[in-house]
């Protein structure tokens, strides 16, 4: 039977990861700096909560943020999690502003019980993205007849990285659980500059950055459940992720053009010039009669240590607060309307990379959503959709606003799988 529950998640995983490498989220022109714009490994039922998941413990969604949690999943179930979402992003500097849309699949992951207090799960995450596209023209020489010369800058970069991931989590005893995610993370990030200039017999050039990582990432993860008085449950969770060397290589192409054709090229490469941070996370929920659930999370990614072409002050620290709540009628009611789950949260985070040596963007959002059952009243599959804005604001005044409208929606496939039944 574990055979049989390792197969079927394997299978999903990979059909819906060979699209998901070339997912391409965001047109940020910020994700010029770093590994790009970072992902939190958060799901739909966390993203309507602003993202609170350390201390959330349950037997209805995957919780790979705090892999101490895939201990809750009971026997008989068998969970499937995927989801998606739409984006409109409004970019202001001073009086001009743009528009951008996007959309990408965010996850997919499977859980399930491999033995009494022993959970599985296994799935797909990003971990950063890069898109932009940027240019710009100046005017660079005049002659005496009035002619000019204009040289058009181009900046663009895409990639990112992602993490295949399993874990485990094991119930230690009554209130205690403990778990590890093992996750191969991988990916490429290209970042182009170029310059070239309206007079046909001007050089041209590009300066090209890429990066290749191939390696390993390793996060654990610990709950404790307190039964305070009857109704009334609290859940205390932490987690670490290993910050460590990449096995990576850097490359810096240097190239120069003549009539559009190559005059000249150098090529720079570097190995292991890269770092991912030590990650600590904290956080708490507290539940009321299984219907009422609010917390709180605070994270803390040592970016000042973590290297960048083998520079140790490309980063700071990044930190993240977030708050959010959710609350369902009656899990077992009759009316449909009392058995959706009713989600809101917010967050703040500070910036990990700099601009130009700068402190770079903080980030406030909010966010709203509901989880609709499926099916019959008996049924614990759920539809997750949610709402969330999203303001990056840069500490240095003059710099790119840019605001965000996100839409998650995302499907919790819960059902009792591996159920026998009895005929008589």
């Amino acid at each position: 039977m574990i055979r049989y529950k390792l197969w079927i998640s394997v299978c999903l995983v990979w059909m819906m990861s060979v699209e998901l490498m070339a997912q391409t989220s965001t047109n940020s022109p910020y994700t010029r700096y770093g590994f790009g714009q970072l992902s939190d490994q958060n799901f739909g039922n966390s993203q309507a909560m602003g993202g609170i998941s350390y201390g959330l413990r349950n037997g209805l969604h995957v919780n790979a943020s705090n892999p101490a949690s895939y201990s809750a999943v009971d026997s008989l179930t068998f969970i499937f999690d995927a989801g998606l979402s739409l984006q409109n992003a409004n970019f202001k500097e001073g009086n001009i502003k743009t528009n951008a849309k996007n959309s990408s699949v965010d996850y997919i992951a499977a859980q399930f019980r491999l033995a009494k207090g022993l959970g599985f799960a296994a799935g797909f995450l990003p971990y950063s993205t890069v898109g932009y596209s940027i240019s710009r023209n100046n005017i660079v020489t005049t002659d005496e007849y009035g002619a000019t010369t204009t040289a058009t800058q181009t900046f663009n970069g895409d990639g990112g990285l992602q993490q295949v991931f399993f874990g485990l989590g094991y119930n230690v005893f009554k209130g205690l659980s403990v778990g590890a995610n093992f996750s191969y993370l991988y990916g490429d990030i290209s970042h182009t500059s170029s310059t070239t200039f309206s007079n046909a017999n001007a050089f041209s050039s590009a300066r090209t950055h890429k990066i290749d990582v191939s390696d390993y990432k390793l996060d654990f993860g610990l709950q404790y459940t307190q039964q305070l008085k009857e109704k009334h449950v609290l859940n205390i969770g932490a987690t670490y992720s290993y910050g460590h060397e990449l096995n990576s290589t850097g490359y810096e192409y240097i190239e120069k053009y003549s009539n559009s054709t190559l005059a000249t090229q150098s090529v720079d490469t570097i190995q292991n010039a890269f770092a991912i941070p030590h990650t600590f996370g904290l956080g708490a929920t507290y539940v009321y009669d299984n219907r009422l659930t609010v917390g709180a999370d605070y994270s803390l990614q040592k970016w000042e240590d973590a290297k960048f072409f083998n520079e140790k002050n490309a980063f700071q620290n990044r930190t993240k607060i977030s708050v959010g709540a959710e609350y369902l009628p009656n899990p077992i009611g009759r009316n449909y309307l009392s058995r959706v789950r009713y989600r809101v949260g917010a967050y703040y985070s500070s910036p990990y990379a700099k601009i130009d040596g700068k402190d770079g963007n903080r980030e406030y959002g909010v966010s709203f959503g509901f989880g609709f059952p499926l099916t019959s009243y008996q049924s614990r599959s759920i539809l997750n959709i949610s709402g969330q804005y999203v303001k990056v604001s840069p500490k240095v005044k003059g710099l790119l606003e840019e605001n965000y409208l996100r839409i998650n929606i995302s499907l919790t496939f819960n059902e009792r799988w591996f159920m026998k039944w009895k005929v008589d």
